[in-house]
């Protein structure tokens, strides 16, 4: 457990909690909104500790481990039974995350905070989140816990009723975050800046973490367009963005003093009203000769992708590159992605060819398991990306509470969704017919790997 300055503040411990499910991979993951959290706290004098239930360098991990590399690599997993509902599933179902003898052990030797905040991620997830508040009332149970992010936005309800927190906080939690915690330790916070401004919030407390093999960054919150089967609108509630300027001095500040080579963007919009936003940062950064690598693991937009901008994005280091074409098929298109079309991902995959990148480092999001969608329609997805040198990546669909497509998800799915959603896990296909099978995840497979 990683802590903050020491004083008679309040003591305020943020989680990042287990995750439950059949499968889940540390693909440059950082719970960043806690950290920014934690780092406007200890702004306005409080202590903060930070406990990772999904730390892959726990100090008790190194025997235990399957290995990991740098931002990215598995998780240690213990088996457990699966859910009620999903026992038919032929998949082992799992805890991810620090056994919960070393979880109940770190809690034990650390100072007894006066609030617990936890952040939470894919809804059907849910499971982890009950199970680490329940860890933490067995040591502490006296402690209110808050729990926020992506679970308590889109079900709010849901989490009320089931999660174990005393409170439950849905959207951005950085302007309010000060009042939640004077009215739960009855200290004195005023603001010292904007809390709203991105411009003028603390570099989230990386610090926190160790080691610190790369840096997230965020230059956006939110996004302008409302695809069909994305809840981005939802849970920002608005569309802000930083300044270049703001988000070199961050980079160069990561790079220089602590060393980090690897940056991963979060953003939902990154390339949007690049002129204004991606390209000056990036000439920053190429003019500075920065001897770092940038990473996208969410999609960037296909149609912003130019001749200049895909020199630049080489130039700038950018090694890992993922496109959000969500499906090859015209129809599909249409009706799901407003963000670009077939040409135009043809266009922006010619560019990025000519520009230096190679296939295994541009890779194309394609949605598999939608409600109505077919096998041939996958694999012509697949193909297609294929033959535009694009390394195709199947993103299974897990239908979402407050998105456009979610009654159609409802409609179709063999599952009650709007009863649990544990049964939205993209892993057990809920909006196919015939549920998941292994013969069909290994066609898929095979024509990611171009083996017909």
């Amino acid at each position: 457990m990683a802590a903050g300055s020491a004083g008679d503040s309040p003591l305020v411990l943020l989680v990042n909690p287990w995750i439950y499910d059949f499968a889940a991979y540390d693909f440059w993951a950082r719970p960043l909104g806690l950290l920014k959290l934690a780092a406007i706290l200890r702004d306005h004098g409080c202590r903060v500790n930070y406990l990772d239930c999904l730390n892959r360098f726990h100090p008790r991990a190194a025997a235990a481990s399957p290995g990991h590399r740098h931002g990215r690599g598995p998780y240690l997993k213990t088996p457990l039974p699966a859910p009620a509902g999903l026992a038919d599933i032929p998949r082992t179902y799992s805890r991810y995350g620090i056994r919960r003898s070393w979880l109940l052990d770190d809690l034990r030797e650390a100072s007894r905070p006066d609030l617990i905040l936890m952040t939470s991620l894919m809804t059907y997830w849910y499971p982890g989140v009950q199970a680490t508040i329940d860890a933490l009332r067995s040591v502490w149970p006296d402690v209110p816990v808050v729990l926020g992010g992506i679970y308590a936005t889109l079900c709010r309800e849901h989490a009320e009723a089931h999660s174990g927190a005393d409170e439950v906080t849905g959207g951005p939690a950085a302007g309010r975050i000060l009042d939640l915690v004077a009215g739960y330790t009855g200290a004195s916070l005023a603001p010292r800046y904007d809390l709203n401004d991105l411009d003028a919030q603390p570099y989230p407390a990386l610090d926190l973490i160790s080691p610190n093999s790369f840096a997230p960054l965020l230059t956006s919150l939110g996004c302008p367009f409302k695809c069909d089967y994305c809840a981005s609108h939802f849970l920002a509630g608005r569309w802000a963005v930083q300044s270049p300027r703001r988000i070199f001095r961050e980079i160069r500040h990561w790079h220089t003093t602590c060393g980090i080579r690897d940056f991963a963007f979060y953003d939902d919009a990154l390339l949007v009203g690049a002129h204004q936003r991606i390209k000056p940062l990036l000439q920053q950064v190429a003019a500075a000769g920065l001897d770092i690598r940038f990473h996208t693991p969410n999609a960037v937009h296909i149609r912003e992708v130019t001749a200049d901008l895909a020199r630049l994005l080489y130039r700038a280091g950018f090694h890992t590159l993922r496109l959000g074409l969500e499906t090859a098929d015209a129809a599909g298109i249409k009706t799901l992605d407003r963000k670009a079309s077939f040409q135009e991902f043809t266009r922006a995959a010619a560019y990025l060819r000519e520009a230096g990148f190679r296939k295994e480092q541009v890779g194309a999001y394609l949605l598999v398991g939608l409600p109505d969608q077919s096998l041939a329609a996958i694999k012509q997805g697949i193909e297609a990306v294929h033959r535009h040198r694009v390394t195709p990546i199947p993103a299974y669909y897990t239908p979402i509470p407050h998105t456009a497509l979610w009654s159609r998800a409802m409609s179709v799915s063999r599952y009650d969704l709007a009863a649990d959603p544990i049964f939205s896990n993209n892993a057990v296909f809920p909006c196919w017919e015939e549920g998941f099978a292994w013969e069909t995840v290994g066609r898929i497979r095979n024509w990611v790997r171009n083996r017909g």
